[in-house]
């Protein structure tokens, strides 16, 4: 029976199924493969960051060395890009040396990631190159850099110069504890960060690939039905049957699955270009591990080979269970109850946030998988809502026979359409909550130009030197686009509203879009980089002092206001730099939350990358489906032209077959969505889900538009398959 079922399967008739049913696993197969490596490379890449970690001492591990270095890590910025800094300071030749370095640089010297070096041959010293003293020695090797792009500095100083920096330390070993895995490491994604990008790539990604895989095995499903049941009529046993609809999948399969390993190479050169994390990877970094390999390529043909006997059940009761088919029974109301439960465990955790970051993971990431499978699950009755409207309502004989047809088989027609309908409940989580924090956060950036340096006077130690009103450079007024220099002064009596910096009204006045002073001040207390709350200039709180006593008060911190321009803004920042280097490097107001920016921006990214993919699979899915679709309908369709349908009147009703479940789990699918992502702000964030943006219509709209072209394209397909020919011959 095996040599029967290979004969069938590669045989003349059998080659068109084949050539279908393994494209369709290859392209399944080849995106199941990349987002796989994907995950891969996400750990990978969150390894390299480890060495940068080094001054988390408790991380470290391995023996002492005999010199202990001193290592202060620092973030700068240039053009919103984040630069990692590590001044180091060397005390004799057996120092720690970290990955991608023969040794650590010298004072007066320093190495840098290639892509540094190439952003310092690109610009004008006095933006960046100005920053790092003495000069350039080296460029760190790739087992140092997390990605292609990172921007690291490794910059050489005497040990003395390093240990008045902020946050210097002592450094006797390099941690090379990956940032998920490290207590108190920083630099790089953090155990629970990791966990929520992988989740979401897991559950918005791996469940409709592995739907789509699922759907390409099961084409041609009741064409093999009706085979296998006439192989009965004439003597066949179920298990023979079994056995020849196994082979014939399982081939199918692997040889798909095959090509798509063959496929694969492509997927990864494109993978290399997407930054999930905000980081390239380097193509090393998108491995495959031996066990992934031999599960998908043992799974995918074993799990064709379950669904071929599955799909049989039909023929194995009785031969003629396929030629005298009934309706089967319609789907009921209670495949809306999975749906209803996810939504409202999502409910249920308004007002009551699971306190650890690992149990609000799995309370939404939970909740969010089990309306992904209860919008699976619910979406064949929609189908069936649906089809009994159109039937209803229609007053043409496409609409009635599409209805009747829909209503008929609503799970099959809800199939084509199901990889859609999960991409854009992705689509509507992902732009409900991105675009809501987007939003919330939205104000800082109306003074993008703003630099602030802050020392904070309580935090030195006796003896060092902070920000000093002498010491501010009179060349930064001087600096084009550079419109005003603001020192802010240091207020040990906070007030009611703890407000840490003093300013004299005189100076605020000139500053009216940072707020004005109550009426009858000298001096007002306002926050340190002069920030009103909400973004709303402030009627400041009045400090009980003279303008004349200010001037003795230690300095908090110093605000530069430029044009907003990059060059004003990276010069005005190398001049700080150089002038308080034991300080940490000026920020505009964006990077001041560099942390939550760089978490918004990495998730954005992903969103981003999971609604583009989302909808590739998706759009793969039903051109599969309906391609798929016609080819079991040949018989039909011939009949019904040979009694005088019109060809119109058949692609009417194929349109109308795939347009209606489409439509109505889409609306489904989105308002699912919209109220997931209101649930999980309200939970997590306290907010209320904001508008969608126009690009999210457009990106609806290109998603639908396609679907529909795809199904169009199909419609010459029919003139094809429906001719008398095709009636006699079947």
């Amino acid at each position: 029976m095996i040599r029967l079922g290979l004969r069938m399967a590669l045989g003349r008739d059998g080659l068109g199924r084949l050539a279908l049913i393994g494209g369709a696993v290859a392209l399944g197969v080849a995106l199941l493969l990349g987002v796989l490596a994907g995950v891969n490379a996400v750990q990978a890449q969150n390894l390299r960051y480890a060495w940068l970690n080094s001054a988390v001492t408790a991380a470290a591990t391995g023996p002492p060395v005999a010199d202990p270095a001193w290592w202060a890590p620092r973030q700068d910025y240039f053009h919103g890009r984040s630069i990692i800094r590590i001044d180091v300071g060397v005390t004799g030749p057996s120092g720690p040396v970290p990955p991608g370095l023969p040794e650590l640089p010298a004072a007066g010297s320093f190495s840098v990631s290639p892509a540094l070096a190439r952003l310092l041959d690109a610009t004008p010293a006095d933006q960046l190159g100005d920053r790092f003293p003495g000069r350039r020695v080296g460029v760190l090797g790739a087992s140092a850099l997390p990605g292609p792009d990172a921007l690291i500095a490794v910059v050489g100083r005497t040990p003395a110069e390093v240990s008045v920096l902020d946050g210097a330390v002592r450094v006797e070993r390099i941690v090379s504890v990956s940032p998920s895995e490290c207590d108190g490491c920083y630099i790089g994604i953090g155990g629970d960060g990791l966990t929520l990008i992988l989740g979401v790539v897991g559950v918005a990604l791996l469940f409709p690939l592995l739907m789509f895989v699922g759907t390409a095995t099961r084409l041609a499903a009741a064409r093999r039905e009706q085979r296998f049941a006439a192989m009965r009529l004439i003597g066949a046993t179920p298990r023979q049957v079994a056995t020849l609809a196994t082979v014939e999948s399982t081939v199918a399969a692997a040889l798909g699955a095959a090509a798509g390993f063959a496929l694969y190479p492509l997927v990864r050169l494109g993978l290399t270009r997407i930054p999930f994390t905000g980081e390239r990877f380097f193509p090393a970094q998108l491995s495959l591990s031996w066990v992934q390999i031999a599960a998908v390529a043992v799974g995918v043909p074993l799990g064709a080979a379950v669904a071929a006997r599955l799909a049989l059940r039909r023929v194995r009761i009785s031969p003629l269970g396929v030629t005298r088919r009934v309706t089967p029974r319609p789907p009921r109301a209670w495949r809306l109850v999975p749906l209803a439960a996810g939504l409202a465990e999502l409910a249920w955790f308004v007002g009551r946030r699971p306190e650890t970051s690992n149990g609000q993971l799995l309370a939404y990431l939970s909740g969010i998988l089990i309306v992904m499978v209860g919008l699976v699950v619910a979406g064949p009755y929609l189908t069936l809502l649906g089809a009994r409207v159109l039937a209803r309502v229609s007053r043409r004989p496409a609409g009635m026979i599409a209805g009747r047809r829909l209503a008929d088989d609503p799970r099959a027609g809800f199939r084509a359409v199901s990889g859609l309908m999960l991409a854009l409940f992705v689509t509507s989580v992902a732009t409900g909550v991105i675009g809501t924090m987007v939003k919330d956060h939205g104000a800082a950036d109306a003074q993008a130009g703003k630099l602030g340096l802050t020392s904070f006077p309580e935090d030195l130690a006796p003896g060092e030197r902070g920000l000093t009103a002498a010491a501010v450079p009179a060349s930064l007024s001087s600096v084009p686009g550079v419109s005003h220099v603001q020192v802010i002064h240091y207020n040990a009596d906070r007030g009611q509203q703890g407000l840490p910096g003093l300013i004299s009204c005189a100076d605020l006045a000139a500053l009216r879009e940072f707020g004005s002073c109550p009426p009858g001040a000298e001096v007002a207390r306002v926050f340190s980089d002069l920030s009103a709350p909400d973004g709303v200039p402030a009627h400041w709180e009045a400090a009980p002092m003279s303008a004349a006593s200010l001037a003795s008060r230690p300095v908090l911190s110093l605000v530069v206001l430029t044009d907003g321009s990059d060059a004003a803004v990276e010069r005005a920042r190398t001049i700080m730099e150089a002038a308080f280097p034991t300080l940490r490097p000026p920020l505009t107001d964006q990077e001041w939350n560099s942390d939550f920016a760089r978490t918004l921006v990495q998730f954005q990214r992903l969103a981003d990358i999971v609604v583009v993919a989302s909808l590739v699979i998706a759009g793969c899915a039903l051109a599969v489906a309906v391609t798929g679709g016609l080819n079991e309908r040949k018989r039909p369709f011939s009949l019904l032209r040979l009694t005088g349908v019109r060809l119109a009147e058949l692609r009417r009703v194929v349109a109308l077959e795939s347009a209606v479940p489409l439509l109505a789990v889409s609306a489904l699918a989105m308002a699912a969505g919209f109220l997931s992502a209101h649930l999980f702000l309200r939970s997590q964030l306290q907010l209320d889900l904001a508008a969608p943006p126009a690009s999210y219509y457009a990106l609806v709209a290109v998603g639908l538009g396609a679907s529909l072209a795809l199904i169009a394209s199909t419609m010459p397909l029919l003139r094809r398959i429906t001719g008398p020919e095709i009636a006699r011959n079947e």
